[in-house]
């Protein structure tokens, strides 16, 4: 199961300037991959930093989890929101800069209607840039209303 460009549109609820999945598809053992190509045009490089663009560290983990939830919505047919509940045992192995692709793999750890705990890694060429897990709380928009 393979999905990029309109197909993750209709999947997340996420637009531009803050969606940062191009393409996913899950494996045949349940696996999620992702990439991202991060422009050097992004909005967050004007300022972090105009002498230095990195890609902050809490839009790799974002990126984690935008990856988590298309494949979820992928495996499942099923389309929601997904908040954030938690994030931890985040770690950062390599900055992320402007021009780079940045690959995911996740792995969904469990699940159920409403929780979906989740761990990922994102690599740019081969080379680990950050790891981490996340819970998400799942429902549709009245859910959260």
């Amino acid at each position: 199961m393979k999905a990029s460009g309109a197909e993750i549109e209709e999947i997340l609820p996420h637009r531009a300037p803050f969606l940062f999945v191009d393409s996913a598809e899950v494996g045949e053992d349940g696996s999620i991959k992702a990439r991202h190509l991060f422009r050097p045009d992004e909005f967050f490089f004007a300022g972090h930093f105009p002498d230095y663009p990195v890609v902050p560290g809490v839009i790799l983990v974002e990126s984690l989890a935008q990856a988590g939830g298309v494949g979820v919505n992928l495996q499942t047919g099923l389309r929601g929101i997904y908040f954030l509940a938690t994030v931890s045992n985040v770690k950062y192995r390599r900055q992320v800069r402007p021009g780079e692709l940045f690959e995911m793999e996740v792995t969904t750890l469990r699940g159920s209607p409403k929780l979906i705990k989740q761990a990922g890694k994102g690599y740019v060429g081969g080379e680990l840039a950050v790891e981490a897990e996340w819970l998400c709380i799942a429902g549709s928009e009245d859910d959260f209303k």
